[in-house]
């Protein structure tokens, strides 16, 4: 994805410290794999996405917990048509993303949250891949998952069945690794090395994320020189990172508001 004749980096061919969000995507090409990080609207790098957005670049595959909603983060990229595919836990609130499956536009690989948790991980340790219990026994195993469909309604790719091994007297199935062309992150705190601290739940698949990238860009709310971040609070080290840019704080989203009845609950006392 990157070309070696243009300069990627506004510090220089060694530094990571990127300028803007725009530079930092701008070399992602047509049909990469990203693994992108965040759960829902939590801990997401959205302004690399807006940035990717504006790009136009398509033909994206997408690893990642779910997809947002229809108006933010990921959301953006399907609304603008740019996701050939994505491999998640999670359809979640994102109608377009729903639709567009169901429509037959967009392939969806379902998978187990902690298994798609630990394929990210793996790719990221150079495991290929690994045997385990979740999905033994159901079409995740044995094959059969609408993975696309027709605009008629039937199914046009299955998923594939997957080999299941016997350890211990408990069955178990194979799931390979998912290493990613570009991870996109999102921390806290980084500094200029590409250390990075990851706020409370924003842990969830951000750093998997960026393990598993063969370039990861990180978006940071703060960024900092080295040695400002106690090594001891470090959640992800800077080898996982190539690029860093500091985009300030993020706006909070909420996926899905739920709120108790007030009126209600006094009618009933």
């Amino acid at each position: 994805m990157t070309d070696p004749t243009r300069p990627a980096y506004s510090g220089g061919p060694a530094a990571k410290v990127v300028a803007t969000p725009e530079n930092a995507v701008r070399d992602i090409t047509h049909g990469a794999r990203l693994a992108v990080g965040g759960f829902g609207l939590n801990g997401i790098p959205d302004r690399l996405i807006a940035a990717l957005v504006d790009t136009g670049v398509g033909d994206l595959e997408i690893y990642s917990n779910n997809c947002g909603v229809d108006d933010w983060g990921l959301g953006l990229l399907l609304n603008n048509r740019q996701v050939r595919r994505v491999v998640a836990s999670y359809v979640g609130e994102n109608r377009e993303f729903a639709r567009q499956y169901l429509a037959g536009e967009l392939e969806v690989e379902l998978t187990p949250q902690g298994t798609l948790a630990e394929k990210l991980r793996a790719a990221g340790v150079g495991v290929p891949a690994f045997y385990t219990p979740a999905g033994v026994g159901t079409p995740i195993a044995d094959g059969g998952l609408p993975w696309k469909y027709r605009q008629d309604g039937s199914v046009a790719v299955a998923s594939p069945p997957k080999e299941v091994r016997e350890f211990g007297g408990r069955r178990y199935v194979l799931e390979e690794a998912l290493p990613a062309d570009v991870a996109l992150v999102h921390a806290e705190i980084g500094d200029t090395e590409g250390n990075l601290v990851f706020a409370k739940s924003a842990m969830n698949f951000n750093p998997l994320c960026a393990m598993a990238g063969t370039v990861t860009i990180a978006e940071v709310e703060h960024l900092v020189e080295p040695g400002e971040i106690d090594p001891v609070q470090v959640h992800l080290p800077g080898i996982f990172v190539e690029r860093i840019v500091e985009t300030g704080p993020q706006e909070k989203r909420i996926e899905k508001r739920t709120v108790r009845d007030n009126n209600h609950e006094s009618e009933q006392n």
